[in-house]
């Protein structure tokens, strides 16, 4: 067992004032906040090796992954990665620039667009992901295979209360 760490001091000093059950929560969401940041400072760091910042390379990720033509409209896109419209417009922007996604009239819809993933933009994707799952690994080497399973099941439960739909695909 680990000794006491910087949300354990933390939440020592808050329960001066405060009942400790009243922050009971913060024993996981606050841990749950630092891995975060760790995690999203590793994948800055080796996605921007490849001129890529996480958020790019999840619309590249979502992109990959939405069946045979790998396309989907930008309303599934921002849904999906939880931004705002105008967050998932200059995302595709920068990777539109960079030859990495094109956009295209929707064969539906006279007014939607879909985005397709380009051949250069599979390319960046896998090169990025491959130097990053290095890293990923070494985030969770403090746990046994178990352990990371047991966490992985546990967050996966989170999710599901927390995302009730989350099972659902994105689509076109």
């Amino acid at each position: 067992m680990a000794s006491k760490d910087w949300t354990d001091a933390l939440l020592d000093q808050f329960g001066a004032h405060r009942p400790a059950r009243d922050l009971e929560p913060y024993q996981v969401t606050a841990r749950l906040s630092r891995v975060a940041l760790h995690i999203a400072r590793a994948q800055e760091e080796s996605f921007g090796r490849f001129g890529l910042n996480r958020g790019e390379v999840g619309v590249l990720a979502a992109l990959r992954f939405a069946g045979p033509k790998q396309q989907l409209s930008p309303t599934s896109l921002f849904k999906g990665l939880m931004l705002s419209s105008a967050g998932i417009t200059s995302r595709l922007d920068r990777l539109e620039s960079r030859g990495y996604v094109k956009r295209t009239r929707h064969p539906h819809d006279r007014r939607g667009v879909l985005v397709e993933l380009t051949n250069a933009g599979a390319k960046a994707l896998d090169a990025a992901v491959e130097a990053d799952i290095t890293r990923e690994k070494e985030l969770v080497t403090g746990l046994s295979a178990a352990e990371r399973r047991s966490l992985a099941a546990l967050l996966r439960k989170l999710l599901a209360a927390l995302e009730p739909d989350s099972g659902d695909r994105p689509s076109t």
